[in-house]
């Protein structure tokens, strides 16, 4: 269960490095002073800032084996997804808008690709279910 969790919390970073990839691309911290995006800097950066941190204290669980390690991995990775439903239910309205008017600037998460986007959250269910049941002892 402990590999199976870690295999997919990078099949997720890999997909949340895209999507913050193509979101910094497509103007989103310009748009910050003023501009249309309704994806806040601080909770986009914050979701990636504390995934990766998780992400590393998973790898450092699975090399010293101690219990508490994996529970707090469970509970940062409990606020990244906080934070992710956050920026999804942000993304949300802006993807099912009719497109802009001409000459307005297109809000930068308007570009995200939606499987993308579904593939993200997807794997990142998966991971927080998974490393629940590792933390649990469950299958290893």
């Amino acid at each position: 269960m402990d590999i199976a969790a870690l295999i997919a919390w990078v099949v997720t970073a890999l997909g949340g490095f895209v999507l913050l990839a193509r979101w910094i691309a497509r103007g989103g911290i310009r748009q910050q002073r003023g501009g249309p995006t309704r994806l806040p800097a601080p909770v986009v950066f914050g979701h990636f800032l504390l995934a990766a941190a998780g992400l590393v204290l998973w790898i450092v669980y699975l090399a010293v084996d101690k219990d508490a390690l994996a529970w707090v991995s469970f509970a940062v990775l409990a606020v990244v997804a906080l934070l992710g439903f956050t920026l999804f239910g942000r993304w949300l309205p802006v993807v099912r808008a009719t497109a802009p008017q001409a000459g307005a600037e297109a809000p930068a998460e308007r570009h995200l690709p939606v499987p993308v986007v579904a593939a993200h959250g997807l794997f990142a269910a998966a991971t927080l279910v998974l490393v629940l049941l590792a933390a649990l002892g469950v299958g290893g």
